[in-house]
């Protein structure tokens, strides 16, 4: 029988979510990232995501997912002490080369097609940015926060 990772408070913890996801799939894939690479819950802002069938090591059976119907419902849930970081290229956001992830926070992308709006990058904590000057597939950037995280700690 498999065992599941004990954690302790001073590891602090993770959770990543979408700002009205488009593709559906990408919340399957972002799910499957997630638990592969340590985080305790995904979630959704706006539009709603159910289980995806890119979700291949059935991730939903081993972290929630959680929904809020808008950033300040978000903002209202966040656990005590835990830093809202938004993932944008955006000119005042830090480049991830140098970006220190906070000991608990809660990732924040945006969707393809729009990203973060201005609204919803004022009201993070924290931004982020990924290399390059084109906005990558929301799953992938996702992963690529998540393995950067890993690789850091």
């Amino acid at each position: 029988m498999a065992r599941l990772k004990q954690t302790y408070p001073q590891d602090g913890f993770f959770g990543i979510g979408i700002v009205n996801q488009k593709d559906p799939e990408n919340i399957g894939t972002l799910w499957r990232s997630a638990y592969i690479l340590g985080a305790a819950f995904i979630f959704t802002v706006g539009n709603k995501a159910k289980k995806q069938s890119s979700d291949v090591v059935n991730a939903w059976q081993k972290i929630p997912l959680f929904h809020y119907p808008d950033i300040d419902d978000l903002i209202a849930h966040l656990p005590y002490d835990t830093q809202l970081v938004g993932v944008e290229l955006d000119e005042s956001s830090r480049d991830i080369k140098h970006f220190q992830h906070p000991h608990r926070c809660v990732y924040l992308l945006g969707n393809e097609q729009s990203g973060l709006t201005r609204e919803v990058m004022d009201k993070c904590h924290r931004l982020v940015k990924l290399p390059g000057d084109y906005s990558l597939n929301v799953s992938v950037a996702g992963s690529i926060i998540l393995y950067d995280r890993c690789n850091k700690s």
